[in-house]
């Protein structure tokens, strides 16, 4: 059960990309418990339809829309839409990723500008193209980033590029946007049960590498979901340009943390 009141977002918004499924998803099902209204963006449109029957049963306002974050004008009209529908934007979360494991000399260019480009392309335009609908001040802005932005890790130099800029655009963005009342935080996760990411790079590491974490274990959705929340509560309202590393502390191994991706 939640330690916060259930009516907490109670008429707020949330724009949330990469929100039909895993980690992103289980966000917008706590918002919408917390009352919110939701705007799901990704590219599956099965898998929207499916995400926004689930909120939906559980009573929520819940706008889906099937866009490539990639393709900014895309995006800028799913953004318009959403303030159509709803009003001012009060929290939006750039959540859209991509990731497969490759040696960096046997990448295609275009391998790697798809993951670039889903994750940090996909962040800029999720928050320039709501930039002119968010409530201000008082807007929360939300990225998912990951341990390899501050790891460099084999097999995974496109996603410690595309991280790595997502986590130096927040704490650029946090600076300039501040002003007008927007602050902008996020979530490093580790592994995460149930979700895609950890299928995908499960595949590399012994099957015994959580349990050799300081937190021996994977996270689960609702820990996601539940520091997602925290950061768009008043818990946090003097708190911008910081990534929360909640990861059970891959991020403290370094070196030894890296080495497990490395192929047997």
């Amino acid at each position: 059960m939640s330690i916060f009141r259930a009516d907490l977002l109670k008429g707020q918004t949330a724009f949330i990309t990469g929100g039909s499924s895993g980690i992103n998803l289980g966000i917008a099902h706590r918002f919408v418990e917390h009352g919110a209204n939701v705007v799901i963006v990704a590219r599956n449109p099965e898998k929207l339809a499916a995400a926004r029957a689930g909120l939906e049963a559980k009573g929520g306002r819940v706008m889906a829309c099937s866009v490539d974050v990639r393709d900014y004008e895309s995006m800028a009209k799913a953004a318009a839409e959403a303030a159509a529908e709803f009003g001012a934007i009060d929290i939006v979360v750039a959540g859209a990723a991509g990731n497969f494991i490759a040696p960096a000399a046997a990448m295609s260019a275009n391998a790697f500008a798809a993951v670039v480009g889903i994750d940090l392309q996909g962040t800029f335009n999720t928050f320039r193209s709501t930039f002119e609908y968010l409530r201000k001040p008082g807007a929360r802005l939300m990225v998912i980033s990951a341990p390899q932005a501050v790891n460099p890790t084999p097999l995974q130099a496109h996603v410690c590029a595309a991280k790595a800029g997502i986590e130096a655009f927040v704490r650029s963005a946090a600076i300039e946007w501040g002003a007008v009342g927007v602050r902008i935080n996020g979530i490093s996760p580790g592994g995460v049960l149930g979700t895609e990411g950890l299928e995908r790079l499960s595949a590399g590491l012994d099957e015994k590498f959580s349990q050799s974490l300081p937190v021996p274990r994977y996270a689960t959705l609702d820990e996601m979901a539940d520091m997602a929340l925290i950061l768009v509560t008043p818990v946090t309202d003097y708190m911008t340009g910081h990534i929360v590393a909640l990861d059970g502390g891959i991020s403290l191994l370094g070196g030894t943390y890296a080495q497990a991706f490395q192929k047997k």
